[in-house]
């Protein structure tokens, strides 16, 4: 698997980014361009139902597109996101081990039993995110977090933001409960990421994306998503051949680290902004 940085790099460069695609021409270019992991969101299990209506992403990746996917990666560790725990868990889990993959990840789950079934089935043979989402895990985020065999966790803005009954994933973010998940993922020693980075200079979106990336120094985050909107005006939506995404990469990370250098006062204030504009949008 793909060693971690030394804690002593900076936040950039140990900054682990995942991005989620099925089109191998993306996948070569992310993976020449220093994404940490890639590949498939196999997730369907009650996905539709619980997200109706939520703009979130529905996957329509099958098991088929790993044969395309792992030989284009010659670097990142092949990922894949399964189903919540369910009868045929452990038959997702062999099948995408055979495939390649090397990280993991279970969604959806509600309590420290689900994630400890699915660390015991993965066995270490492969390394183990938990995507907490859900109102019941967070309550329980301290028996979760004890679980041993976890290698991440990471927080899922999107449905945590339906469980509890808001319009916008900015205002999880600006919220004490992510101070409170966060300051748990710390305490259990257990490596934290959250949401998704689009390109720090797209103009476009409804929250300036400065005021996402300081939330991760401020909780102390290593790790997201690379968002939907970062390939909009690319041209690597669909065909990816052409372009080389290097350059955009590399300011994700030189824009975490000039946050990272930020004073608490000042990240603080970016955590205030940020809620200011989520009751704008909302």
């Amino acid at each position: 698997m793909t060693g971690t940085a030394a804690p002593s790099a900076s936040l950039g460069a140990r900054f682990r980014l995942t991005l989620i695609t099925a089109d191998p021409a993306l996948a070569a270019a992310a993976d020449r361009a220093g994404v940490d992991r890639i590949g498939l969101d196999l997730e369907k299990l009650g996905k539709e139902a619980r997200q109706a209506g939520a703009a979130t992403r529905l996957s329509d990746h099958d098991w088929k597109d790993f044969a395309a996917i792992a030989p284009a990666l010659a670097r990142a560790d092949l990922f894949a996101r399964l189903d919540p725990l369910h009868p045929g868990t452990p038959g997702e889990i062999e099948r995408a081990l055979q495939a390649g993959v090397r990280v993991l990840m279970l969604p959806f789950f509600h309590g420290a039993d689900e994630v400890d079934r699915f660390v015991r089935l993965v066995g270490r043979r492969a390394q183990v995110v938990i995507l907490l989402e859900t109102a019941a895990a967070s309550l329980r985020v301290r028996d979760v977090l004890a679980v041993p065999g976890i290698d991440e966790v990471m927080l899922g803005l999107n449905d945590l933001r339906l469980q509890f009954g808001v319009r916008s994933h900015f205002e999880v973010l600006a919220s004490p409960l992510l101070d409170a998940l966060a300051a748990e993922a710390h305490r259990a020693g257990i490596p934290l990421s959250l949401g998704g980075l689009a390109r720090p200079d797209d103009t476009t979106l409804p929250v300036a994306p400065d005021l996402v990336y300081a939330q991760f120094p401020r909780l102390g985050a290593t790790g997201a998503w690379i968002a939907r909107s970062f390939f909009r005006e690319s041209g690597l939506r669909g065909s990816a051949s052409a372009t080389d995404i290097g350059p955009a990469i590399a300011a994700i990370r030189r824009r975490l680290d000039r946050w990272a250098a930020a004073t608490p006062a000042v990240l603080e204030q970016a955590r205030a902004d940020l809620a200011d504009e989520a009751r704008r949008i909302a």
